[in-house]
């Protein structure tokens, strides 16, 4: 994926956010839409442009892309985003919580829902050409706006209410984009193979002795002894992300 730095607009009312090169960011106020944004401005904010929205109760960003392979393989960013932003949330949690992705788009903390990432795409992109860009976003709900929305809603959580170290939007922000350098750097040197075990390593686990792997078109493949027993199909569910309200811009509850 490629990387290089662009400064194609101006950047206003930042946050403080210590971004590594090559990304550039672009705050939007409490009422803006990043994911929505950046699919909107993509060709115009380029690869490693990341949309910031300053909201209290929730860590919401997206990422701009721009692939170097089809759109059909291309995908597969969206794991190497997930494992980025997993891994920003080990972080801060205390020790051993349990932090899990429900394949494929949601986030799960001791059995509580907390976020998720979904991906965008060119409307009417071919499957076989390289994609001009990708978006990938996400949410995390950090803190609750309401002291009663914990016997409320017993499947949600917040990073407050799980005792995460540090709950602020920016600091889980600059871990994502710390990480998602990493997985950049290790799909470039070794391939896709080590984001995919790194992502399956991160999801719930399943009774029965399953083997998972994700194919070149990012499907999940399920197998037991050597036989495949489930194809999940990628394509459809990263249309209508799981974990997503779609009246609030933010997880589910």
């Amino acid at each position: 994926m490629q990387r290089e730095r662009r400064r194609r607009i101006s950047k206003h009312n930042m946050r403080t956010l210590d971004l590594p090169p090559p990304f550039e960011l672009v705050v939007l106020r409490e009422v803006g839409d990043a994911f929505a944004h950046a699919c909107a401005h993509a060709g115009e904010l380029g690869a490693g442009t990341l949309v910031f929205v300053g909201r209290f109760d929730l860590a919401e960003f997206a990422i701009v892309l721009e692939p170097d392979e089809p759109l059909v393989s291309a995908r597969r960013a969206f794991y190497a985003c997930m494992v980025a932003l997993g891994d920003a949330l080990v972080a801060p949690a205390p020790p051993e919580t349990p932090i899990a992705i429900e394949w494929p788009d949601a986030i799960y903390v001791d059995r509580g829902l907390i976020g998720g990432g979904r991906l965008a795409w060119p409307y009417h992109a071919d499957e076989r050409a390289v994609p001009d860009w990708l978006v990938f976003g996400a949410a995390i709900r950090t803190v609750s706006l309401s002291r009663e929305d914990s016997g409320l809603h017993p499947l949600s959580t917040t990073l407050e209410a799980e005792s995460f170290g540090d709950v602020s939007a920016e600091r889980l922000v600059e871990g994502f984009a710390r990480h998602l350098m990493v997985a950049v750097d290790r799909w470039q040197e070794s391939g896709f193979a080590p984001i995919a075990q790194e992502y399956i390593s991160k999801l719930k686990p399943e009774s029965g002795e399953l083997s998972r792997n994700i194919g070149e078109n990012g499907d999940l493949n399920v197998g037991r002894a050597g036989e495949l027993v489930e194809c999940r199909k990628l394509l459809p569910t990263l249309k209508v992300p799981s974990w997503l309200d779609p009246s609030t811009g933010g997880p589910r509850l």
